[in-house]
């Protein structure tokens, strides 16, 4: 039995309030990897729960063919487990990666949890419990619903205050249950993503432009939602709230006239979703080295943040993995500060994420040529995430 990890787990938050788009983008999200025009030549996407995947696969089919909305899930949490699995290689590449699976989770949080009061102590605790559930997320994203935004044109405002309003309550009526008595929390969502929702509505915007509106109509009530989160976590610089932003459509919606009914949804035009995965996967390994080079971060914080990052980092630049493994075990479990965890394992992080342009699409080619399906699908990624920053799509703090 091979002694590497075969399964990467990523995990990510999704907040939205009621009729923000999370089940539609959830369900594009799935449902076009499910078609049978679709193809990828370097991994495909399972649902790990059957019958989940058949629903959502459900709703992809009436949005598409019948231009049928999926109903929202008030009040219910769901988190949806997918499975991003490898192609079989060639030779000893599958014995040499570190991963053959990489597991992503989607946490997706009630928005009404939000804005109503709970209704029973009951209610409380399952609001608690569900929100344990994905502190393992370094990832949110936050949709500003872009329907609401057009609703209050003009007034904008009253919208976005309303908005990181209800959610800094939300978080603040959490923080005594979910730190009891061992003070602030290591293991938090510390990359939260501005995320405009049904950007579609919008065919002029870029995400500077969004950015633009949302600092400027409700600047005060971002800083207030992170001295919220600031209060609830250990090394608080280590938090990016207010700087990043993203563009996000699942499908192209044209309404019926006088009428918010669809007439059609095009769901080949999507913008952000594609997105999900490589942001999952590599953001928080670049905002990793990011801090990391600002401040002086805690190693019981690193660990946790970009947890799996030294793996993601190995395969992504092509270091072989046993050895470097076998390193990073043993100087955890000894918790040392070695010379490996200051120098060697923060510049292999550093050269993941450094790579860019020519020499990334020549390890992109020669990966997909060598069949070394992995180190393709992550230097994709990494490719996808430039591109989405280059087109404006995608902002990160920089």
């Amino acid at each position: 039995m091979a002694k590497y990890p075969r399964i990467r787990q990523q995990n990510i938050a999704v907040f939205g309030e009621s009729g923000s788009g999370k089940t539609v983008l959830v369900s594009s999200f799935y449902g076009r990897t499910q078609e049978g025009s679709y193809k990828n030549d370097l991994w495909d996407l399972v649902a790990d729960k059957a019958g989940q995947g058949v629903r959502l696969y459900q709703n992809y089919l009436g949005m598409q063919h019948n231009a049928q909305a999926p109903m929202t899930n008030r009040f219910t949490n769901t988190t949806y487990d997918f499975s991003v699995k490898l192609k079989a290689g060639e030779g000893d590449e599958e014995e040499k990666r570190p991963f053959d699976e990489l597991r992503l989770t989607w946490h997706d949080y009630p928005g009404e949890w939000f804005e109503d009061d709970p209704s029973s102590e009951e209610e409380a605790l399952r609001r608690i419990d569900t929100f344990r559930t994905l502190l393992s997320s370094d990832v949110a994203l936050l949709l500003v619903d872009g329907q609401k935004l057009l609703d209050y044109r003009g007034e904008e405002e009253r919208y976005l205050k309303s908005l990181f309003h209800n959610f800094r309550q939300g978080l603040a009526q959490l923080k005594d249950p979910l730190l009891g008595g061992d003070g602030p929390l290591i293991e938090f969502p510390r990359i939260w993503i501005l995320s405009l929702s049904k950007a579609d509505l919008f065919p002029d915007w870029d995400v500077n432009t969004f950015r633009d509106l949302v600092i400027l109509k409700a600047a005060d009530e971002i800083e207030q939602l992170r001295s919220t989160i600031v209060d609830m976590i250990v090394t608080p610089d280590a938090l990016s709230i207010g700087e990043d932003f993203m563009l996000l459509s699942s499908a192209k919606f044209e309404l019926k006239a006088d009428s918010a009914e669809p007439l059609k949804i095009d769901l080949k035009q999507r913008i952000g979703l594609d997105l999900v995965l490589p942001i999952a996967s590599l953001l928080p390994l670049e905002r990793r080295v990011l801090w990391e080079k600002k401040m002086e971060l805690p190693w019981k914080v690193a660990d946790t943040l970009a947890d799996g990052a030294d793996v993601i980092a190995a395969a992504l630049v092509g270091v072989k993995f046993t050895g470097f493994e076998k390193l990073v075990r043993m100087v955890t479990k000894n918790n040392q500060k070695a010379e490996f965890l200051a120098k060697t394992l923060p510049a292999v992080l550093a050269a993941a994420i450094t790579i860019v342009g020519p020499k990334l699409k020549e390890m992109n080619e020669d990966a997909r040529a060598k069949h070394l399906y992995l180190r393709a699908m992550l230097t994709q990624f990494k490719i996808d995430l430039d591109q989405a920053v280059t087109e404006n799509v995608l902002r990160k703090q920089k």
